[in-house]
């Protein structure tokens, strides 16, 4: 199965055409967290999901948010919601669109508990600090029992490296955001060109790779 790829950090409509041309599986969009220069709000969201292709999924990205802030998201029209930070229980009960659960190296442990709870629809492993554009030791994932649960491995990646990385886990999608960012802020559809490309070449090189870790 073909590694998926999730853009994320979408700030504006026209960075949509971007993804488009690269039929990318997911698109990322930062909410309800002020503290993120990738912020914006439940409208410019969805002026974004009008200009995706439908076939790319949307994907709310959140910091511990309320219940009522979950519901606005999924009300929106989101097809999932990723959640870093606190999960309070009431958001994951409430919550009829799937859940990314976002870990990061001091939690990573805390995937085993949810591995057998059916509203996780996957896991997604970051850097300490998300959006930064730092990696991590990525053979942390391999001793983890993830379970059934789809893995998601953002943290850091870029167009240089995500080829390793998809010959070393051989995850079920990638993230990036800072990865593909133009110096001054915004997305730089020359940079998403390379990095769907190492993406796609990485995965017909895998296949040879022996010592691969599977997830």
């Amino acid at each position: 199965m073909a590694v998926k790829i999730k853009i994320c950090g979408l700030r504006e409509p026209a960075e949509a055409a971007y993804l488009n041309r690269n039929r990318v599986d997911m698109a990322g969009m930062v909410l309800f967290f002020p503290k993120s220069k990738r912020n914006i709000s439940i409208t410019q969201a969805g002026a974004i999901m009008e200009a995706l292709d439908p076939n790319i999924r949307t994907v709310a990205v959140t910091v511990s948010p309320t219940p009522e802030q979950a519901l606005e998201i999924q009300e929106a029209g989101f097809d999932m919601i990723q959640i870093h930070g606190v999960l309070d229980p009431e958001v994951l009960r409430s919550t009829e669109i799937p859940v990314i659960r976002a870990f990061n190296v001091d939690n990573m442990n805390e995937a085993a508990l949810l591995r057998n709870n059916s509203r996780i629809g996957a896991y997604l492993f970051d850097a300490q600090t998300p959006g930064s554009g730092k990696t991590f030791d990525w053979s942390l994932i391999s001793e983890l029992p993830t379970g059934d649960k789809p893995v998601i491995l953002a943290g850091g990646l870029n167009p240089s490296n995500v080829g390793a990385a998809v010959e070393m886990l051989s995850p079920y999608a990638v993230d990036v955001s800072s990865g593909v960012e133009k110096d001054g802020g915004g997305k730089d559809p020359d940079r998403i060109d390379a990095f769907v490309k190492a993406v796609r070449l990485a995965e017909d090189g895998s296949q040879n790779v022996d010592s691969q870790v599977k997830c």
